[in-house]
């Protein structure tokens, strides 16, 4: 009789244990990325090393071109201007905001802009260009 509550009692034990470890063991969602952040006059954001930086389709720079690499941002963190969300079929990158493109200068001194994509912080903060 002893050997069989002993028995009961790790078994509840276990089970308890292993209820709590999986409310612990979620996985974090895509909103947990930290955002990023204001410091000496540019916002800085954590990227992917070696994403391209692309051109704009106009002389007001208003507009991204998916289609022309200017340069490649080498350096991580790297900081940024603003953020552009666009909506134009060639402005698509995916990812929680679709069409979201940030104004940067590429390691090179061209002046282009990024895919959201290629930036693991979250760019709300990021003001709007326009």
């Amino acid at each position: 009789m002893r050997m069989r509550t002993w028995k009961t009692l790790a078994a509840l034990i276990s089970i308890t244990a292993l209820a709590l470890g999986l409310g612990t063991t979620t996985a974090p969602s895509a909103s947990a990325a930290s955002g990023c952040w204001y410091s000496g006059s540019h916002w800085w954001c954590n990227n992917h090393a070696g994403a391209p930086v692309y051109g704009y389709k106009d002389l007001a720079r208003y507009y991204p071109d998916s289609s022309r690499v200017v340069g490649y941002m080498n350096s991580n963190p790297s900081w940024f201007n603003c953020r552009y969300d666009g909506g134009a079929s060639d402005e698509y990158v995916g990812g929680p905001h679709p069409y979201r493109w940030e104004w940067t200068e590429a390691d090179n001194g061209q002046w282009g802009w990024m895919k959201d994509t290629a930036i693991s912080s979250e760019t709300n903060p990021l003001p709007a260009c326009w």
